[in-house]
């Protein structure tokens, strides 16, 4: 497995790719802003503007390959105001089903942490679905669960679910 950064340019040559890994995170429930069925057109759409968002220093991809299939990838948006300048969110953390179960989420925010360190940055959030696997691999990372939101993310049939934020203090 390798991880790399993307940049604006970079991005635009791996878009079929990288829209039907949304749509295949999306299509096995993944809580991550998009409920399904999503199309592959608003799948290229999110990533074009990804893409526009790579051209600011604010926000960095990176993505996990192996065999020169797309496994994952995980954003760091970058705080831009001057007291935010220690902060930053991670994002959209998504591995392709073919892929889970094989370390790769953990290897992917490994890896956005240190883009942080590099950043400046040392404070960390993120939220996810309360109950998932993701919340589980955040704590196991060392995230803080800082409180919940009840109701506040939709599934596919309509439920409402909890949401909790997490936050990670790096040395």
């Amino acid at each position: 497995m390798t991880i790399q950064r993307l940049t604006s340019e970079s991005i635009v040559a791996l878009l079929p790719t990288l829209a039907e890994l949304l749509q295949d995170a999306v299509a096995s429930g993944a809580s991550i802003g998009f409920l399904p069925p999503l199309s592959y057109t608003d799948a290229v759409n999110y990533w074009q503007k990804v893409a526009a968002a790579l051209k600011s220093p604010h926000r960095i991809l990176l993505v996990a390959q192996i065999d020169q299939s797309i496994a994952g990838t995980v954003q760091l948006d970058l705080a831009s105001r001057p007291n935010g300048s220690h902060r930053a969110e991670i994002a959209k953390l998504m591995v392709h089903t073919a892929f889970r179960e094989k370390g790769i989420g953990q290897a992917l925010m490994n890896a956005i942490e240190v883009e942080a360190q590099k950043a400046g940055r040392t404070t960390l959030i993120l939220d996810t679905r309360e109950g998932d696997a993701s919340e589980r691999l955040y704590v196991k990372l060392g995230y803080t669960k800082a409180g919940t939101i009840p109701e506040y993310a939709r599934s596919t049939d309509g439920t409402l679910h909890t949401t909790v934020f997490m936050y990670k203090l790096l040395k």
